[in-house]
């Protein structure tokens, strides 16, 4: 089952792609840009597609090198259309052009989750052949190009953004999030590092709490407790925060990922089909906009939200990838999770595995309840390379090889483990 939907959902990254420059679509609704968070994931499981004989290798390096070569090339300045700047991307492209669609950011964060695969596949490209030498030069160049230091904006966190009509986003990454993976590859630039000062400041806004008996570092999306996890082994590393606590973030994602099981049994707002193997509760698409009276109950409906459990919000809506991804922190619970979505049909004939998200407490055209028409690129990566780092670590120990996230975590504090 696990290596039905691992092929599955990996497949997105070969059909929903330009293969001229890279590319991968945010979603598959018609004419959607490319998302450059979705790219880094490609990057990512296109390894893992190699292990596995989704894909020769060939391909794959065929891939990588249009994807970094675009990259590289593609213009960075300030003009509104360009396609990066100070070594960041835009959030959203143009998916033959790659110029900048929608007046998005300059995100920081989604450049960090590129540039997790863009590191990911400097390392796997290892042999002496001049694609796979050209792969490592590219990569290495396009990390070196990006500033983090000008992210700061001359504050202590990290900034969420840059647009050229306005400048800065005003909001910083404080609070535990999947910036980890963010702070980590800041640090450890060569060329424009962030300072030690901006992971302390980071630490500094953490939220500890304790929820049905777990103890851990709080946030309420589970993609939150996932994403850092695709690329970075925390088993047995500690930085500051959690060597006081006793414990690492791969804990504390197991911990997190009980909540979630809990919070489902409970079932504190009496949604439908919630239970012990039924949950994954994160940020996902939604039925809508929305207020109804189901049952005698008003409830209220979401398009896109951050979901978080136990404290919201919540509108019974389910995304099975969110489980998928926790396969690793806590596999007894997980696979029986799987095997009930894979019980209950949640394929609806899709050819990336289960759907994206659902909602059995609204009915509709599925048996289900309301089913999420779209895939999403940023979800389905998650799901080929959190069960290949469950199964082998695969890209878990390349990303160990990378002397760039050595840095950053030293320079993050963190001591122990594979370290």
């Amino acid at each position: 089952m696990l290596a039905f939907f691992q092929r599955a959902a990996f497949d997105y990254f070969l059909i929903e792609a330009n293969p001229e420059n890279g590319l991968v679509a945010d979603r598959t609704r018609q004419g959607s840009p490319a998302s450059i968070a979705a790219v880094g994931m490609a990057l990512t499981a296109y390894p893992v597609g190699v292990e596995r004989g989704f894909m020769t290798r060939q391909e794959a390096r065929e891939r990588t090198l249009a994807t970094l070569r675009f990259f590289w090339n593609s213009r960075q300045g300030p003009e509104p259309d360009a396609t990066g700047y100070k070594g960041f991307y835009y959030h959203f492209l143009d998916m033959k052009t790659g110029r900048r669609v929608w007046n998005c950011e300059l995100s920081t964060i989604d450049t960090a989750l590129l540039f997790g695969g863009v590191i990911a596949a400097g390392a796997y490209f290892r042999e002496d052949e001049p694609q796979e030498a050209e792969i490592r030069t590219l990569a290495e160049a396009l990390y070196r190009r990006v500033d983090w230091a000008w992210a700061l904006n001359g504050g202590a966190a990290v900034s969420l953004g840059w647009k050229p009509e306005t400048g800065f986003i005003s909001y910083r990454w404080l609070g535990y999030s999947e910036a980890l993976l963010l702070y980590i590859l800041g640090l450890g630039s060569p060329t424009f590092p962030l300072p030690a000062e901006s992971y302390a400041a980071w630490l500094a806004t953490y939220r500890w709490k304790t929820i049905y008996g777990q103890h851990f570092v709080y946030a309420g999306p589970l993609f939150i407790h996932q994403m850092s996890h695709v690329w970075i082994d925390f088993r047995d590393l500690r930085d500051a925060f959690m060597r006081e606590k006793g414990l690492d973030y791969f804990e504390n994602s197991r911990r997190a990922t009980y909540v979630q099981r809990e919070y489902a049994i409970r079932n504190p707002h009496g949604f439908a089909g919630y239970k012990a193997h039924c949950w994954g509760i994160t940020a996902s698409d939604g039925p809508g906009y929305s207020k109804r009276v189901i049952k005698g109950v008003k409830r209220r409906f979401y398009d896109y939200r951050a979901r978080g459990a136990p404290y919201g919000p919540d509108d019974g809506t389910v995304s099975p990838w969110a489980a998928i991804a926790s396969l690793p922190f806590a596999p007894e619970i997980v696979l029986p999770v799987l095997r009930y979505y894979h019980e209950i049909d949640l394929k609806d004939d899709n050819p990336y595995g289960f759907v994206a998200s659902y909602n059995p407490t609204l009915t509709g055209r599925h048996h289900t309840g309301w089913v999420s028409p779209d895939h999403v690129g940023i979800n389905q990566g998650p799901i080929p390379v959190m069960i290949e780092n469950h199964w082998t670590g695969l890209i878990w120990n390349l990303m160990r090889q990378s002397p760039y996230i050595v840095t950053g975590l030293r320079r993050a504090g963190f001591t122990g483990g594979w370290l």
